[in-house]
C-alpha cells in the first residue's frame, strides 16, 4: 500500500507503514507543523486526522505568513 505525496518541488510515492497512518503522522514523521502546512487528500482540504488510503495523492503546502 502506498501513497503520492506532493510537497514543494518533491513528488514521491511513499509506502503506508499501518492502516491507520494520518495526515498528522505524515507531518510528524516529514518534522513539519501542522499550524504552518495545509492538507490536501486527492485535491481536497482535509485536517490532520484524515487517514492516508492506498492511491491517495497528498499535497502538503506551506502556509506564507507576512505583510
Amino acid at each position: 500500500m502506498s501513497f503520492l505525496l506532493k510537497y514543494k518541488n518533491l513528488e514521491e510515492t511513499r509506502d503506508i507503514p499501518n492502516e491507520n497512518y494520518t495526515i498528522k503522522d505524515l507531518l510528524d514523521e516529514l518534522e513539519l507543523s501542522a499550524q504552518t502546512m495545509v492538507s490536501k487528500q486527492n485535491g481536497e482540504l482535509v485536517i490532520e486526522d484524515t487517514v492516508i488510503e492506498d492511491g491517495d495523492e497528498i499535497q502538503l503546502v506551506q502556509i506564507i505568513y507576512g505583510g
